[in-house]
């Protein structure tokens, strides 16, 4: 099977800066559910993109050339554990697209397939035509994955090619009626060397395109792995990302954000009642990192069950004054 070839998404400097931009976003977020608009925020303050905002029916990121179609997952079932086990395993989106329709579901497969790539390839296209009419545009999807505490992501890119029908073959999948649901049909498209699923069509509750992507082994050179939240560093202490704002109200209230004084400050609060009450962010001042022993921060963690750094140091900080 030939799979997808990932392309550089960022420079060194820029990954750097999306790092920073996403503990940003994340600590403003204060633990509400990640949103297709939030990465494209980062992405674009990363590469110093005017935003433009996600959109469900234009291509997300359309700048100088550039287009790149966001395609966000949440893997929810990691059980503990971290990100980068997902990688060099195949995976499924929910949706690649709904701009797609199947006139008659009695028809064979095969035809079926054909005519749901012709209308995904004419799909792309029209997208090619309106990011950048007259120029050959650098169209690309891009691929974020995340886990439900905003911890880690994974992100890369690859060329935004239109399936060739020659190289698949496809099966109709009936699932039977169970209780209260309906039976449903879906195709279910298979690639001809490997035979492993590529695409699977829903036919029911709204007809869309659900595809297999393969996601690069971790020493691809064009995967991009960023942990902007409890980031355990080499020598012994923990790095977490905090807004401006707590961050210089932390350094007001005990006069340095030093490694020790901070973690003195953790453990002196374990041994009292912390308070529990904090504010929403409104401030987007990039993040800031501050250290904090391992010791001290297992104290943090278990003094206060927080969504985020952000809230477990204002948790902190409300403690303090």
């Amino acid at each position: 099977m030939n799979r997808a070839t990932t392309l550089v998404a960022f420079t060194q400097e820029e990954c750097e800066l999306a790092k920073r931009v996403l503990a940003t976003q994340v600590a403003v977020m204060m633990g509400r559910k990640l949103e297709e608009g939030d990465w494209s925020k980062v992405y674009c303050r990363a590469k110093q993109m005017p935003e433009s905002g996600w959109s469900n029916l234009h291509i997300d990121i359309n700048c100088c050339g550039l287009g790149v179609e966001m395609k966000l997952l949440r893997c929810a079932q990691l059980n503990g554990k971290p990100l980068k086990s997902v990688c060099g395993t195949s995976l499924m989106h929910p949706a690649a697209t709904r701009s797609i329709r199947i006139d008659d579901v009695n028809q064979p497969a095969e035809a079926v397939m054909r005519d749901v790539f012709r209308q995904y390839a004419e799909l792309i296209q029209q997208r090619t035509n309106a990011e950048c009419p007259g120029t050959p545009p650098d169209m690309r999807v891009g691929w974020l994955l995340w886990e439900d505490s905003l911890t880690e992501f994974l992100y890369f890119e690859e060329r935004m090619t239109p399936p060739n029908p020659d190289l698949f073959y496809a099966e109709w999948n009936i699932t039977p009626a169970r209780g209260v649901r309906k039976p449903s049909k879906s195709l279910w498209v298979y690639d001809k060397e490997s035979h492993e699923k590529r695409y699977s069509v829903t036919t029911s509750a709204g007809i869309k395109i659900q595809p297999y992507f393969d996601v690069p082994a971790p020493s691809d050179p064009h995967l991009y792995y960023f942990r902007v939240q409890s980031e355990p560093m080499d020598d012994g202490t923990v790095r977490m990302w905090v807004s401006a704002s707590t961050a210089s109200a932390l350094k007001q209230c005990l006069g340095s954000l030093d490694t020790n004084i901070l973690s003195e400050a953790i453990v002196r609060m374990s041994k009292t009642k912390p308070k529990d009450t904090v504010s929403e962010k409104q401030d987007y001042d990039l993040a800031v990192p501050i250290l904090v022993t391992k010791v001290a921060h297992a104290l943090l963690i278990s003094l206060w069950e927080g969504v985020s750094d952000e809230h477990r140091a204002q948790l902190l900080l409300k403690s303090l004054v």
